[in-house]
């Protein structure tokens, strides 16, 4: 017969409840009353109580069947102890007739409903431990309760000490509690019997139940106790919210199952926390010693009929109860009950059938009162009218104070999860006591011997793996699981429970997140970094006062000091709110705040050491050492030439490696230690590992933030070493680990690449690769015994050659980039895709200019008149090559930015090529070789492709403005080499004016000298110096040329042109005063060579007062000279670095010495021979007054000037300053005409 699931309905409105009492359902709705809230008005005291039944295992109601007067019930019915349809599965514990509740049985529903523990629910247990609880001050029976909290939920088990010590006298167990039990309670304790009334009672109400049966009476003989509760529980199912009925704790005596039932396959990446079969105890500890062995295979089992979540005022309670309930009432629903006539109901009576009715929503008491036997009368009486009834009366207010203060003591009191609390109250005595038994126990000989230890691990386990399975957990609960698995793990012997030690390790680990920033969750919950308990000291140690109630461990004579607290009289547990100020729920265990990185990583590392520990410990083998693999080599130390260092051997051990990962996808195993694949070994090794390669990851991408790139590599390569072994475990690749391998290879290329750029602290990267801490060593030890995790050393090696390292970076990241192309990886993950190309286009640009940098210090140290070695040839070829594949790269992600920096950088090889061939020839009078104009071109044309590539100076400026001044630099050297060591051998002159010219304009078109930047002055100097060369040059063929006059002109008034613009721009730069002051002396010397050709006077005087012209704009470059003069004499003279520092390049003494040498003679020519004309035309013509003043003021200056010459003792600056002096003198006195 199945099960019935009912799910629950919400509360009906106040009026309807307030009107009839309780709500309950229409005789055509579910058999069993779901869910229905009920307000209880009951002497102006409101009672709130709704039930949700969660589970039934009980048959569809039949209705009962009413008795005739003077029916003997002493008599059996034809249907007695027999099994019925209408009786359901549970037969005859539905009727009343089966032992009592197990021991354990708050665990079993706790087990079947462990969404509900720790956290919805405050108390787990049977009805009857309820009902004994809240009737505490009204009864003087004793009582005796197990007691354990998980999170916020209490569950309670009766503690039967009577059975207890009888099992003690036969087995041995519990000796510690029985002689502290006869110590400190009861020193002749002796087993009660129960009385020949009691065993009378309880067949007289089976013979009622079974009369009361509506039916044929039909039945099969009843099946002995243990099988009929086998055939129960195996009929036993859950349908709802994927929760399953557990099975009997069983494991087999070793602890390492057999795994050939084990499907082999794909190992989930997910969380794997179900434990399965281990989630139990073994045989050699038996979890219910205290029971016979029928009860013991079911101890942990759910046996109740039905399972209702009550909610009792404010208080949420997962109740188990195996009450008959009927029909045949006004109601749906009701409850049956045998009476003596002759004796009145009590209190007690009363409360009971309440409470009863009130656990299970049924509205209606139905009584059978008989007189020895014999049935007198049926009455029906409402549940709300129970507590008026005579002799019965009693206040449903003070029940819920007693529910709610109870429940506030046991809170305050049960504080750590995992310990066994025991609650007692001797028969007749007004005092009880709780106990800490897991405390006692712990002063024994084996702390084992508590049988709640195994059960309540379990259940620390279970609630915290199903809190974690829950996709939508906040992390604010991450402490409350925390403490849940580290109280398991500290419960359990880790000789005998290695599967759940492991996996609650595993799971400790999973609780931080590796690949996420920190959070701080302070504001969640105070500060406690090293909460192992769930609440702190100050929480378990309520201090003595009226408000909290008179509980306390004071030594009074009616105490013991082994209590953990005392009621000192169950009145006051009727008292309203004794206890409020404690029955608050207390905050969640904390997360510990981890203040960075690697202390989280660290915590992470030391559950995964133990979870591995627990796992080895667990695997049977014949020594420590794995026996050899013959088909693994053994790795030695010895290392050949050609496997290390160097690009042949790291190619090697890539094709090697990527052999390695095509094997992988099609599963091959191989275990040095002998696991089987799919034992929970392997499994969970697997995940362990994973796990920890994952946190050495992290660890090194930290150590890599942080510049500690020897840490890094140290971290990297555990991380490799621990992605090897899962990879010699792992019987079928998940995509989601490759890719993990292709994060790991990245990280280890960016950390080589920064060891080769980094080569200065290589004494202190080597120091922090070599440490190693001893839990690292644990865990490589443990790693050793599934593999050689030697798979991933080509990567790993910190080698200190600079190439070796780039190489090694290089095929780091070839290799991450081949695992994305093993699967579908690339077009799933194409930021990482993208990222790694980057690298991979970035790498060979950095050993592309690394072979480079070579070929160019080969050629600084080359003799100028030797050819090209061999070896440049060599070194441009690779470099060219590796920038080719570079701009490759680039390319096929569209990152134009990078791929025009590698064409700029070719442009510059290109370069450094064209330079290796100049003056190769060994000739003295060279010439500009078509070679080193091949070169250039090339130079130039990988210079357009760039900025083709990067399309306009928007999408990246920096960019653009390097490659336009490194093309006009090309444009710039190609015409100046061309103009300086003309080829004259092979080209016409004029051809070669042409090309420089050309190349010269193409410079200029490429030097950006009107935008603001840092580069802008040396644009300007740039441009500046190329309108003087062609200046120059434009001058050079107007002297050297003859014939064609319009040919001369034309480069008459280029020359001018190009002086002037030259002059323009280095007027704008401070820095080249020399470079202003010959471009100033060269139009000079251009102005006297155009006076040559002219004839007349007046013509003459022109060309000589334009000349003078010029002299007198000199005067700002004297002015810069003189400034850096007296700046640099000022100077300390004790600080005799400065001058070195602070010296401009542009001030070159010998160049200022002699550039004014050459001022002073052009001056005094131009002024003599001013003089000389103004003379010759002032005796020709009449007197001019404004000739005769420029005639005068010119003698003076002149005169001046042959005084300044002659003077061999003055100073360069004294010589500067006469020159600005008759620069003055010479612009004011309107020398100038």
């Amino acid at each position: 017969m199945g099960d019935s699931k009912e799910a629950g309905a919400e509360s009906p409105p106040a009026g309807a409840a307030a009107r009839g009492g309780l709500s309950l359902l229409s005789q055509g709705e579910s058999e069993e009353p779901s869910a229905q809230g009920s307000a209880l008005f009951l002497g102006g005291n409101e009672v709130k109580s709704r039930a949700v039944v969660k589970y039934s295992s009980a048959p569809p109601r039949t209705a009962f069947a009413r008795l005739e007067e003077k029916t003997d019930l002493k008599l059996p019915p034809a249907n007695w102890l027999r099994e019925s349809a209408k009786l359901g599965p549970a037969g005859t514990t539905i009727l009343g007739n089966s032992k009592k509740s197990k021991p354990f049985s708050s665990f079993g529903m706790a087990y079947d409903f462990i969404d509900s523990v720790g956290n919805d629910v405050d108390v787990v247990s049977d009805s009857e431990n309820i009902k004994k609880l809240l009737k505490i001050p009204y009864s003087k029976s004793h009582v005796s309760m197990a007691v354990h909290r998980i999170g916020r939920t209490l569950l309670l088990d009766e503690l039967d000490i009577q059975e207890l010590f009888m099992r003690s006298s036969q087995t041995g167990d519990w000796t510690w509690l029985k002689e502290f039990y006869q110590r400190l309670i009861d020193q002749k304790w002796q087993r009660k019997k129960k009385s020949k009334e009691h065993w009378y009672q309880k067949a007289i109400l089976s013979k009622f139940l079974y009369y009361s049966i509506n039916g044929d009476g039909a039945a099969q003989p009843v099946p002995s106790a243990a099988e009929q509760q086998e055939s129960s529980s195996s009929d036993q199912t859950n349908d709802s919210d994927g929760a399953s009925w557990p099975a009997p704790f069983e494991m087999p005596s070793s602890v390492s199952e057999d795994p050939s039932a084990s499907s082999q396959g794909s190992e989930p990446l997910e969380p794997s926390y179900i434990v399965g079969h281990v989630a139990s105890a073994p045989k050699e500890q038996n979890l219910t010693t205290l029971f016979n062995d029928g009860e013991n295979s079911q101890g942990l089992k759910n046996d109740f009929v039905r399972n209702i979540l009550w909610t009792f005022e404010d208080i949420h309670m997962l109740v188990g109860s195996n009450m008959p309930i009927f029909g045949g009432g006004r109601y749906p629903a009701v409850s049956l009950r045998l009476r003596d006539n002759n004796k009145p109901i009590n209190v007690l009576t009363g409360i009971d059938y309440w409470l009863d009715n009130l656990i299970c929503n049924v509205p209606e008491l139905v009584m059978c009162f008989h007189v020895n036997g014999i049935v007198q009368k049926y009455e029906m009486i409402k549940t709300e009218e129970i507590p008026n009834l005579e002799n019965s009366n009693f206040s449903t207010k003070v029940i819920k104070d007693i529910a709610q203060n109870i429940l506030s003591f046991l809170k305050s009191n049960c504080t750590k999860e995992g310990h066994t609390y025991w609650l007692f109250k001797a028969s007749g005595s007004d005092i009880v006591k709780l106990y800490d038994l897991t405390t006692l126990c712990e002063e024994t000989e084996d702390k084992y011997q508590n049988p709640f230890t195994m059960p309540v691990a379990i259940l620390l386990y279970k609630v915290a793996c199903n809190m974690m399975m829950k996709k939508n957990q906040n992390k604010k609960h991450y402490g409350t699981i925390r403490t849940l698995l580290l109280n398991c793990v500290k419960l359990l012997d880790k000789s005998r429970h290695p599967q759940i030690i492991a996996s609650a390790n595993y799971m400790l680990s999973e609780l931080f997140q590796l690949d996420e920033p920190k959070k701080e969750e302070s504001s969640e919950s105070p500060l406690n970094e090293n909460s192992d308990e769930s609440y702190s000291e100050e929480e378990e140690e309520m201090p003595d006062s009226d408000e909290n109630g008179s509980y306390s461990t004071s030594s009074d004579p009616s105490d013991d000091n082994k209590a953990v607290a005392i009621i000192k009289s169950v009145g006051e547990l009727s008292v309203p709110e004794k206890y409020k100020s404690i029955h608050q729920i207390r905050p969640s265990c904390t997360f510990p705040v981890c203040h960075d990185t690697e202390e989280r990583c660290r915590l992470v590392l030391s559950y995964v050491l133990e979870g591995l520990k627990s796992v080895d410990s667990s695997i049977k083998k014949e020594s420590d050492l794995p026996a050899a693999d013959p088909n693994t080599p053994i790795p030695l130390k010895y290392e050949d030439d050609s496997t290390r260092g160097g690009p042949e051997g790291l190619e090697k051990q890539m094709a090697l490696f990527l052999d390695k990962m095509g094997s992988l996808q099609k599963g091959n195993y191989s275990s040095q230690s002998g696991m089987i694949p799919g034992s929970w070994q392997h499994k969970m090794k697997l995940q362990l590992i994973l796990k920890s390669s994952k946190a050495y990851y992290v660890l090194s991408d930290a150590a890599m933030s942080l510049q500690k790139y020897g840490r890094a590599l140290r971290y990297i390569k555990l991380a490799l070493q621990s992605h090897d072994t899962y990879c010699c475990l792992c019987t079928n690749m998940l995509s989601e680990v490759l890719l993990f391998l292709s994060q790991y290879l990245t990280l280890c290329g960016d950390i080589q690449l920064m060891l080769a750029q980094n080569a200065n602290n290589r004494a202190a990267h080597l120091e922090e690769f070599n440490y190693q801490t001893k839990e690292d060593q644990e865990i490589l030890h443990s790693l050793h015994r599934e593999s050689s995790c030697q798979g991933f050393a080509w990567a790993t090696d910190l080698s200190t050659d600079l190439e070796s390292q780039l190489s090694v970076s290089c095929k780091c990241y070839e290799a991450a980039n081949e695992i994305l192309q093993f699967s579908d990886l690339k077009s799933q993950n194409p930021e990482h895709y993208v990222q790694v190309l980057k690298r991979m286009g970035n790498i060979r640009n950095e050993i592309g200019v690394f072979y480079m940098n070579q070929a160019a210090a080969l050629q600084s140290e080359r003799v100028v008149s030797k050819s090209v070695s061999i070896a440049e040839q060599q070194l441009w070829k690779k470099s060219f090559s590796c920038f080719e594949k570079g701009i490759h790269t680039f390319e096929s992600i569209d990152d134009a930015t990078n791929a025009a920096l590698l064409l700029c950088n070719t442009g510059r090889l290109m370069r450094i090529c064209a330079q290796a061939h100049c003056g190769a020839g060994g000739e003295c009078r060279r010439e500009f070789s078509p070679e080193e104009g091949l070169y250039y071109n090339k130079a130039v044309d990988y210079y357009l492709k760039a900025l083709r590539s990067l399309g306009t100076r928007d999408i990246h400026p920096a960019v653009w403005d390097s490659v336009n001044w490194e093309l006009s630099t090309t444009y710039f050297t190609m015409a100046t080499l061309q103009q300086d060591y003309a080829p004259l051998s092979r080209k016409a002159q004029e051809q070669i004016e042409k090309e420089v010219s050309e190349a010269m304009m193409k410079s200029l078109k490429y030097c950006d000298v009107d935008s603001v930047s840092a580069r802008q002055p040396l644009c300007q100097y740039r441009a500046a110096t190329v309108h003087h060369r062609l200046a120059s040059m434009y001058h050079s063929c107007l002297r050297n040329q003859v014939g064609d006059e319009h040919l001369r002109k034309q480069h008459r008034v280029l020359a001018d042109l190009h002086y002037s613009k030259a002059v323009k721009l280095f007027q704008l730069l401070k820095d080249a005063p020399c470079e202003l002051l010959r471009v100033q002396l060269e139009r000079v010397a251009f102005a006297e060579f155009q006076m040559t050709s002219q004839n007349s006077n007046v013509g003459k005087l022109k060309t000589l007062s334009g000349a003078l012209d010029i002299m007198v704009r000199t005067k700002h470059a004297f002015q810069l000279i003189r400034k850096e003069l007296v700046e640099e004499f000022d100077q300390p003279k004790s600080d005799e670095s400065t001058p070195a520092a602070d010296s401009s390049p542009s001030l070159n003494r010998e160049e200022v010495i002699k550039l004014l040498s050459i001022f002073e003679s052009r001056l005094s020519f131009l002024l003599l021979q001013s003089i000389k004309l103004l003379s010759s035309t002032k005796k020709k013509t009449s007197s001019n007054t404004e000739e005769d003043v420029v005639l005068k003021t010119n003698k003076q200056i002149y005169s001046q000037l042959l005084r300044a010459i002659a003077n061999k003792n003055a100073t360069l600056l004294e010589r500067i300053d006469i020159l600005l002096h008759l620069l003055d003198q010479l612009a004011r006195g309107s020398g100038v005409l």
